[in-house]
């Protein structure tokens, strides 16, 4: 088979390709937008009612899951960083630039749902606690990644320095989890991980948090996996912008 009997095939199968994987998006996109709308259900209508808090308690099953998803994607640079500095591969580097966008988002509904419950519940929007002031630390380490990038001289220069600033703003990340613990204060202790105390919760409450944290690891999922696909779409054309650039010189 020659070259022009081939390329009708391979249009194809590039085609074929581009309609399974635009299928894929769509139904994991409508699978998550049902878990959301049963985890909005089962918070709202299902959850019991906290006998001291109220209703502002229901805030509670975003915010932890909203951490959760914070810490994974924090996590996920750490990795990416590592091995991109081991490998020099620029899809590790890719793949820690675009968790870290995404954990910068939800590191900021931390702060925004952390106030919004610290204001009814201690009677005022900010308290300087060990869990607050560290998750600021948090959110500020990894904004400052995304601003390395921006500024540095090159792009392999900012993903060289943001690696080593992903791989050490990490730290901070156990820090934020065992702060309520090491440090006492009002905030109350982790219900999620390996300190958690789920034991306070009631059954139902426990089921409902348990089903948020899975949903919102979901959507993080699927969100990092767009994200990564716009940006092969970006370098793609900044590839051929070079290079049309190149071949008008």
């Amino acid at each position: 088979m020659n070259r022009t009997e081939s390329e009708p095939l391979m249009e194809r199968a590039d085609l074929g390709s581009k309609v399974s994987n635009w299928a894929l998006r769509v139904t994991l996109l409508a699978l998550i937008v049902v878990l959301m709308v049963v985890d909005l259900y089962l918070i709202f209508m299902w959850a019991p009612t906290d006998a001291i808090l109220g209703h502002v308690q229901r805030i509670f099953y975003f915010h932890v899951s909203i951490a959760w998803v914070a810490f994974l994607a924090f996590f996920i640079v750490f990795v990416s960083s590592v091995l991109y500095l081991w490998k020099r591969d620029a899809r590790w580097d890719a793949l820690a630039h675009s968790a870290a966008e995404i954990g910068v988002v939800f590191a900021t509904l931390i702060l925004i749902t952390g106030v919004i419950w610290a204001k009814p519940v201690w009677g005022v929007w900010w308290t300087w606690e060990p869990r607050l002031t560290t998750s600021l630390i948090l959110w500020l380490i990894y904004v400052s990644y995304l601003m390395l990038r921006v500024y540095a001289p090159s792009r392999s220069q900012g993903a060289t320095y943001a690696a080593v600033l992903g791989i050490i703003g990490f730290v901070d990340v156990p820090i934020v989890y065992f702060a309520a613990e090491w440090w006492r204060s009002v905030h109350p202790e982790s219900v999620v991980g390996p300190l958690s105390d789920t034991g306070g919760l009631d059954s139902s409450m426990r089921a409902v948090l348990m089903f948020s944290v899975l949903t919102f690891t979901l959507l993080f999922a699927f969100i990092l996996r767009e994200r990564l696909a716009m940006r092969t779409m970006e370098d793609t054309l900044r590839r051929a912008r070079f290079s049309l650039i190149r071949s008008d010189r």
